[in-house]
């Protein structure tokens, strides 16, 4: 177990002052500095706790499980240290080597950047960098303009440090309210050539197999199991609900108890069955990758198609139970309806919403 069960009922019992804070509390932060949980792809030789992508996603979801605010800013500020192979040495060290090293940031290429000599100059506001204040370090996506109208945009991504930004305090979300998910902005400055970086070019300084892991599928996995974990606090949650009401439920004229309960057990199995699926096809893709066996096209989708699935059966357990928790489940204040808002932000990401 990553955190006691002391520590866990720490955590939640902060849940709703974190949402009107807006933030996690120091010692919160501290324990996830302690266990290197914002360094789980981060090389050994910067300091980091480099783990296996399976074994790295069953922490999201224990994390998310414990309280949904902290398990998403875990899971993103680990993966942050996708991007170490991507830049010099010298830049991953003075990113990533730091015990309290996290990075924030948008994959949105929101920005814009024009060539001079010896770097770039960047102008932008790029939404939804999740963790913003207790950031180390921030990544952006900008178009690059080379003033050739006729050429293919060009994506290329920025480093920024925390005094080069202003943080633009606008996350109004209704769920995940303390992971601090605000706005950045940079208007001309200056980023040298090498404090940028395309992330389909890795400079190949760390061969762990996780950062040739194709970058879509992975932050997909990621995010499903952020779903999964507040999808399963959301069943416990309602299962503590059902016995509190028991004595009430059980003499209404419908038999209430025993109509919930089958409810919650049916999709208590959804979920399970969903979930075993979710790792069966993690690791089948991973095995194969470490393998040295390249994850063809069709392979990579197999792995998109499962964590939106995931995700949609992860959020359609708490939608079908929650009209059955009673009238205080609408209210702000109570540990399921925090649960419920959390679950359906995460799901609300563009990653985990099929089109099809």
């Amino acid at each position: 177990m990553t955190f006691t069960v002391e520590e866990i009922e720490t955590i939640r019992s902060q849940a709703l002052a974190m949402e009107t804070s807006g933030k996690l509390p120091q010692t919160f932060l501290d324990w996830i500095y302690e266990r290197g949980l914002f360094k789980l792809f981060v090389p050994e030789q910067l300091e980091g706790h480099i783990t296996p992508l399976p074994e790295a996603l069953k922490r999201f979801e224990h994390a998310s499980w414990i309280n949904g605010s902290f398990g998403w800013l875990i899971t993103i500020g680990s993966g942050g240290g996708f991007f170490a192979p991507f830049v010099s040495p010298s830049v991953a060290r003075a990113v990533f080597a730091s015990p309290q090293a996290v990075v924030a940031g948008s994959g949105h290429p929101s920005g814009t950047a024009q060539k001079v000599d010896g770097g770039y100059i960047v102008s932008g506001r790029w939404k939804f960098c999740s963790g913003s204040t207790h950031a180390t370090v921030f990544t952006a996506n900008c178009t690059v303009d080379t003033g050739d109208s006729s050429e293919t945009p060009q994506i290329r991504s920025f480093i920024f440090w925390p005094n080069q930004v202003e943080i633009i305090k606008d996350w109004k979300a209704f769920g995940l309210k303390a992971t601090e998910s605000h706005s950045i902005v940079v208007n001309e400055l200056f980023v040298p050539d090498v404090m940028t970086f395309d992330i389909s070019q890795p400079a190949g300084s760390y061969g762990d197999p996780v950062y040739t892991y194709p970058f879509l599928p992975f932050a997909e996995a990621s995010f499903a199991a952020v779903s999964i974990g507040l999808s399963r606090h959301f069943l416990d949650e309602a299962k503590l609900i059902l016995e509190r009401n028991k004595e009430v439920w059980e003499s209404s004229s419908v038999n209430r108890y025993a109509a919930v309960q089958a409810k919650i057990d049916k999709m208590d199995a959804l979920l399970a069955r969903s979930v075993t699926q979710f790792y069966d096809v993690i690791e089948e893709s991973w095995t194969r990758h470490v393998n040295g066996l390249p994850l063809s096209e069709e392979e990579s989708m197999r792995v998109s198609r499962q964590c939106k699935e995931s995700g949609s059966v992860a959020l359609s357990c708490a939608d079908s139970i929650f009209p059955y928790m009673g009238i205080h489940a609408v209210m702000e204040d109570t540990t399921i309806n925090q649960i419920f808002r959390d679950l359906h932000t995460v799901c609300h990401h563009s990653l985990l919403v099929a089109f099809e």
